[in-house]
């Protein structure tokens, strides 16, 4: 089978957005953060917070959703979005052996700002920050380069520039056109909430250039500021290694 496309992300980090914009190459078979699914709603779900009279879904679960993927990829290319936390416990070198990384990184100050606006009682086990840095090192230990990482902030900023540079540091050919699309539903990427986190994507049309935005987050509680203190060494580290804008 080829190796599977993944971009390893945290929460909120426009990961969706760009997600969206492999799906308009139309050369590829995308999946939205599979592994996630299972980690919610499967019948081996690992999430810290389940109600545990919650019913699983039958049938999903780490083992089917790595089935669905390597199908997938038997077949042609594929790309995934997904969370390494989803993932730690099966970290591997068999499992990492099975995809092409890449990281997509976002100023933490943004990301806990943006859970705790939608979801208040989040932990910090639900940003992902420590198991992204964990498995980059990882990578960068047993690959002996690191795997290609870019910030939301450049993306937004510079979407062609980055997109162009990502798709020449993991092969692939760039495809201007796919920066564009018609707002509308988003039915592919919704299967959390029925997709309510992503109004945005909805109507946007396409990535195009944003200035960046500082995040505040001075006003906000004392544990989310605290969760945000013990993740931007994380950030802070791969930021070191994102692609720039040139």
């Amino acid at each position: 089978m080829r190796r599977i496309l993944v971009l390893w992300a945290v929460p909120r980090s426009t990961s969706t957005a760009f997600e969206w914009m492999m799906r308009m190459r139309r050369d590829m078979t995308c999946f939205h953060e599979p592994f996630g699914e299972a980690w919610y709603r499967g019948e081996d779900a690992r999430w810290p917070r389940r109600d545990p009279d919650c019913t699983p879904v039958a049938g999903l679960s780490f083992a089917s959703v790595w089935q669905e993927l390597a199908s997938a990829a038997a077949r042609g290319p594929v790309f995934s979005k997904d969370f390494p936390h989803y993932v730690s416990h099966l970290w591997d070198d068999n499992f990492l052996d099975r995809f092409h990384h890449s990281f997509l990184i976002r100023d933490p100050a943004k990301v806990v700002t943006s859970m705790y606006s939608r979801w208040p009682e989040f932990l910090l086990e639900e940003t992902g920050f420590s198991e992204q840095r964990a498995l980059f090192d990882r990578l960068c230990d047993r690959d002996g380069s690191p795997p290609v990482v870019i910030d939301s902030d450049d993306l937004l900023e510079h979407p062609r520039k980055i997109v162009e540079a990502y798709c020449d540091a993991v092969g692939i050919p760039f495809i201007e056109d796919a920066l564009s699309w018609d707002p509308g539903e988003r039915t592919e990427v919704s299967w959390y909430d029925g997709g309510s986190w992503h109004a945005n994507l909805r109507a946007s049309d396409g990535l195009k250039p944003q200035p960046r935005r500082a995040a505040d987050i001075s006003d906000a509680p004392d544990r989310i500021r605290l969760i945000h203190d013990a993740v931007l060494p994380h950030y802070e580290h791969l930021h070191s290694f994102r692609l720039s804008p040139g």
